[in-house]
């Protein structure tokens, strides 16, 4: 992953884990449970938003490395690794 990826990654993990922190507290301070699966959702969705800067920047690198190279066996595994992400986080962005 490029500097610049990563750089817009961790700040958007450091956000999430700030906001885990916040309900937490939350659920401390026993608030009222509609807000914190609000809360909760929101985190979820900034999660999702962070997975697809990560997936983003796999096949702008890993994935379109590997299809250039011109190696048949790089090509068909960078593919079956992306379908098998595909498979797993189908729902990535939220």
């Amino acid at each position: 992953m490029n500097d610049p990826s990563k750089t817009k990654v961790l700040a958007r993990l450091r956000r999430i884990a700030g906001q885990i922190e916040g309900i937490a507290h939350m659920l401390e301070e026993d608030r009222d449970c509609v807000d914190v699966l609000l809360q909760i959702g929101s985190a979820r969705a900034a999660l999702g938003q962070a997975g697809k800067l990560v997936l983003q920047a796999h096949v702008e690198t890993c994935v379109s490395e590997a299809l250039v190279s011109g190696k048949a066996a790089d090509r068909k595994q960078k593919l079956d690794e992306l379908m098998e992400v595909f498979a797993r986080y189908g729902s990535l962005g939220g």
